[in-house]
């Protein structure tokens, strides 16, 4: 469901990460978590994670205040558990000052098998993502 438009603003958000999502991105990339791929600002149906291992179907997000009890984030988070993703959500602060105890949580939820997935049985075999 990806089209030009939320693909455009995915790159122009790769472009801006805030500083909290640049020191985690350094932890993410190059498959430095247990061998997982992650990306960052993907647009995953009508909505944009911050980062994704989409093999592990594991969402993380970072977030400043605003989105502090937002009733949107919550539809967010309903549409992203309903196409069967689990999802961290970590505050800036946290990213920034307690980098270790973010990615530990993250590499925790990696080393649990997804309660809804099946085992993958080879390369290539992906879920589809409605």
């Amino acid at each position: 469901m990806r089209n030009a438009k939320s693909q455009q603003h995915a790159k122009t958000l790769r472009k801006a990460l805030t500083d909290a999502e640049q020191k985690l991105w350094q932890r993410l990339r190059g498959r430095q978590l247990e061998g997982c791929k992650f990306r960052r600002q993907v647009p995953i149906g009508p909505y944009i994670a911050d980062f994704a291992c989409l093999e592990a179907y594991l969402i993380v997000e970072v977030d400043g205040g605003q989105h502090l009890e937002s009733s949107r984030d919550a539809l967010r988070d309903a549409w992203f558990a309903a196409q069967g993703f689990r999802l961290l959500r970590f505050w800036n602060t946290q990213a920034l000052v307690e980098t270790d105890a973010v990615v530990d949580a993250i590499l925790s939820t990696l080393q649990r098998p997804h309660p809804d997935l099946p085992p993958l049985a080879g390369e290539g075999v992906q879920r589809e993502i409605r």
